[in-house]
Order: structure tokens, then sequence, then C-alpha cells
């Protein structure tokens, strides 16, 4: 464990983290496993990418179903999130367990803020089906303590126009998670055609706080961070604020 810890590393009580854990003991170890004998083998996050997402997306296998960190599957897409709870429960929705559910427009400019709304919930009629999980793909992120086999943060986004923006309906998409790749296979030739005939639906506010940091706002892999906010660290404090 040593080798994974820095244990001169000092804390805010003085002493360095190997001090403050000397003397630690393990009292169940269905609790805290060792290195060896890991709760879980496959914890953490993976990055992948692909033309789909060229700057990367973000996977979390241990709360993934394992039949589907390897899948292909026809994209059911929704462009907004609006659009997404009008039809997701319509009986009428062509959808099965195979398909890859594809939502757009969540990300830091498109929602703006890359909304906590990543694991979309299944259709209802699918759930009563007995289908428990399905792939799905935003740009956008979903909670710590969610679970499915939900590939989030694409980037670019969508409102940026990335290829995410260029996905349709019926569009065959590769997840591999053991090879880290998320391929939408549809040719460069066509989503050229596609580029030059897309433009951006969502709302760009015009004012104001929004208007601001949907306008300088970076993308996932950078932080969803102001880009003029770039090597600082805080603003320092030069008078009282009283």
């Amino acid at each position: 464990m040593s080798s994974l810890i820095h244990n001169d590393a000092l804390t805010v009580n003085g002493k360095t983290i190997g001090e403050n854990c000397a003397n630690s003991e393990v009292y169940n170890r269905k609790v805290i496993s060792t290195l060896q004998d890991p709760f879980k083998l496959d914890s953490g996050i993976v990055v992948v990418k692909g033309n789909l997402a060229p700057n990367g997306a973000v996977i979390k296998p241990s709360a993934a179903s394992p039949e589907l960190l390897k899948h292909s599957g026809k994209a059911v897409v929704f462009e907004n999130i609006e659009d997404y709870h009008a039809r997701i429960d319509d009986p009428e929705l062509e959808i099965d367990a195979t398909s890859i559910m594809v939502l757009k427009n969540v990300g830091p400019k498109g929602y703006p803020g890359m909304a906590e709304v990543g694991n979309m919930a299944l259709p209802k009629k699918l759930l009563l089906a007995g289908v428990s999980d399905m792939v799905r793909i935003s740009d956008g992120r979903m909670s710590g303590t969610g679970f499915g086999t939900v590939v989030l943060h694409v980037s670019p986004e969508a409102a940026v126009g990335g290829v995410l923006a260029l996905v349709q309906n019926g569009d065959v998409i590769t997840l591999d998670t053991f090879k880290r790749i998320l391929q939408l296979e549809v040719s460069e030739a066509e989503l050229d055609i596609r580029r030059k005939a897309w433009t951006l639906k969502e709302k760009i506010h015009p004012r104001g706080y929004v208007h601001l940091y949907q306008t300088h706002v970076e993308q996932a892999h950078l932080g969803a961070d102001m880009d003029f906010l770039k090597g600082a660290s805080g603003s320092k404090v030069t008078r009282d604020s009283h």
C-alpha cells in the first residue's frame, strides 16, 4: 500500500499521512479490503474515446451491468431533456433492450450547467417487461450513487457541434469498455454531410450570468471551468468586506 500512498504528505493536523495511519487497525475486512483481495475488481471509472467522444467520455464499470460493458446497438435519440420527458414512456417509442439511449444538449453549454440527468430512467414498457439496464449516453452527468451502464461527460458536447449532436435514430453505436472505445458506426463522409446541416437549437441566453457561463465555460474534459479562470486559484481579498 505504501507504493500507492504518499505517506510523507503533510496533513492539516501537522502530521504526515503515514504518522496518522501508523497505528490504525482494520476491524472488519468486509468493509475495508486489501489490495490482494479487493472488495470489487472493476471499480473506479474508465475513460472511453472514439469518434463519438474524441476528447473522451466516462463510464463507471462498478455501476454497470457486466454484459453491457461491450455492446453494440441502435441509437434512440432524445434531442434534449424535454424531448426525453415527452417521449420516454410513449408506448409507440421504437426501443428495445438492445437499443442505446442517447441524450443530447445536457452538457456544460447546452443545458446549461451539465445537469445530473445522465442516468436516464428506462421506458416504462421495458421496465414492465423486466429490463433493468440499458446503455445510456449523454454529455451530462449523474450522481455518484447512480447506477447502470451509463456513459457520461461526452466531449465535445452536442451544443458545440460535437459528433454527439449528429447522432440520428437507428445509428449503430459500439461501446467497448475493455478496449476504451466509444464509436459511432457512421462514415466520416456522412458525418460531414450532417455537420454542414447542423445548427444550434438550444438557447444561448443574451445577458446575465447564464450568458457569461455559456460563452466562457469549457468542455467536460477540461473540467467545465470558465476559460478566464485558467491558472487562478481564487480571488484575493484585498480589503475588508464589512
